[in-house]
């Protein structure tokens, strides 16, 4: 009993070791931010405005991720070597930097040496000018655009959201409804910083800064310079439009400069962010298209398995969560079957994904079919692919090329490989990359070619960071990474 006790007391004070050591990280990680404008992540988990308790856990996902622990004591040294060095404006994975280290550690007399070695690249990155953002609307997306650009706004050396533009009049209860829809959202919960109005000026002031709201039927009305922007990037959230000349409206407004549009497009790029974002010079073409939410998920995974196992063809089926373009109770509807109540039924409908992730993917051309079921939840959908590939594989072998390529590579930041056992479509809400990849529900026949992949999403929030990725790479303000 007295050695049981004693175990216990050691690990009560091992675990208050830890949580202190997490104070210490979480220090860090905000002085490097805020001092430097050097992120940090874990495995591409956000590490910013994180507790101990989320601290702990991005730390045991990341030992189970490497099949090695990755200890918060060494995080710590590896931090603090980091924040002990003069580096530009970064986003480094600590996880990666921690488990290489481990790696190295016969190679590097300390920490400092072994960051100023691996980040030495760094000093060699352009220098970044910021560039103004405006949303051109305000719905779930834009509402999402605005909590992330202003919470990772750090000393703005990349991206500032300057302007909401909506249509109507923009009174004191307009703007208060406006703030409340941002503070507090039934999904993603409550914005973690502070939003007040001004309608002196007609603007939210969102965490100390001021966002002018702009009210216009007709974005060739709109003169940007006016309000002190300059060369912007239009972000378009309405859906209102579609293609190349409708978006060029956009392009009239007197201070705008590129435009994104976070919608599936006609006759302008249709971008996957990571996948063919460098297919484009930003140089060179004005207006882009971040695709849909269903593409963004998708076509990472196809493209791992297209590169490593080949496609013969496929069958791609979305189980998404309703959105606000279908019925709360039964009504007309233009379109066949989204007229039924969103939350009381399954709903068959078409997906134009499978399609969509072609243009990203030339080789898929006329390989994919593809259908959608919406269902009763607000959030967090979850596609099927059913394919057949060229080469034999296994459970085991699908697996470990989709690990590869979450750990490595050009698709670090769009797969995250999850090894839960119980993950479920709410487990996934507020994740940043648009594919978790559901590694515990492979299944592959015995043949070993034909295999079905089950990929879950957050089509507004972890959309939403994709739109972020590909409007920094417009913008020009892609900072050194190390993943």
């Amino acid at each position: 009993m007295i050695a049981n006790n004693d175990t216990y007391e050691k690990e009560l004070a091992f675990q208050a070791d830890r949580r202190r050591a997490c104070v210490d990280f979480i220090k860090v990680v905000s002085d490097l931010w805020y001092d430097k404008s050097i992120e940090l992540v874990i495995f591409r988990n956000q590490l910013i405005d994180k507790n101990v308790s989320d601290i702990l856990n991005l730390h045991q996902y990341a030992g189970e991720f490497v099949q090695k622990p990755i200890s918060i004591f060494d995080a710590v040294e590896i931090a603090k070597a980091i924040q002990s060095i003069d580096l530009p404006p970064s986003k480094l994975d600590i996880g990666k930097l921690t488990y290489e280290y481990h790696l190295e550690d016969n190679k590097y007399e300390d920490a400092i040496a072994f960051v100023s070695d691996k980040l030495k690249d760094a000093y060699d990155s352009e220098e970044i000018q910021p560039k103004d953002v405006v949303l051109y609307g305000f719905g779930r997306i834009g509402r999402l655009l605005a909590r992330e650009l202003m919470s990772k706004a750090g000393k703005g050396q990349q991206m500032r959201l300057r302007a909401i533009v909506t249509r109507g009049t923009i009174d004191l209860t307009v703007l208060e409804k406006r703030a409340s829809l941002l503070k507090q959202d039934s999904v993603h919960g409550d914005f973690a910083g502070t939003v007040t109005t001004d309608i002196e000026n007609q603007a939210l002031i969102i965490n100390g800064t001021t966002v002018k709201m702009i009210s216009a039927n007709a974005p060739e009305d709109i003169d940007y310079t006016i309000y002190g922007i300059n060369n912007a990037l239009i972000i378009d959230n309405t859906g209102a439009f579609r293609d190349k000349e409708a978006l060029s409206r956009l392009l009239a407004s007197n201070g705008a400069d590129k435009v994104l549009l976070t919608a599936p497009g006609k006759g302008i790029p249709n971008i996957v962010h990571g996948v063919n974002h460098l297919e484009n010079n930003p140089d060179e073409v004005n207006i882009f298209s971040a695709a849909s939410c269903t593409t963004n998920a998708i076509t990472p995974i196809l493209k791992a398995i297209e590169d490593s196992l080949g496609i013969v063809h496929g069958h791609l089926e979305t189980i998404h969560a309703y959105t606000n373009d279908q019925n709360l109770v039964d009504n007309f509807h233009k379109k066949y079957r989204r007229g039924r109540a969103a939350a009381l039924n399954m709903v068959i409908t078409e997906t134009g994904a499978g399609q969509a992730a072609s243009k990203a993917l030339p080789s898929l051309e006329g390989k994919l079919t593809s259908n959608a079921i919406r269902v009763p939840v607000p959030n967090g959908s979850l596609a099927i692919l059913n394919l057949e590939i060229k080469n034999k594989t296994s459970i085991e072998g699908v697996n470990a090329i989709i690990k590869k390529y979450a750990l490595e590579g050009d698709l670090v930041e769009q797969i995250k490989f999850s090894l839960d056992n119980e993950l479920v479509s709410s487990d996934i809400v507020g994740s940043s990359a648009p594919s978790i990849y559901d590694s515990k529900a492979t299944i592959v026949r015995s043949n070993g070619k034909n295999i079905v992949l089950y990929v879950w999403y957050d089509n507004e929030y972890g959309y939403s960071h994709q739109v972020i990725r590909l409007a920094k790479h417009i913008s020009k303000v892609r900072r050194f990474n190390y993943y």
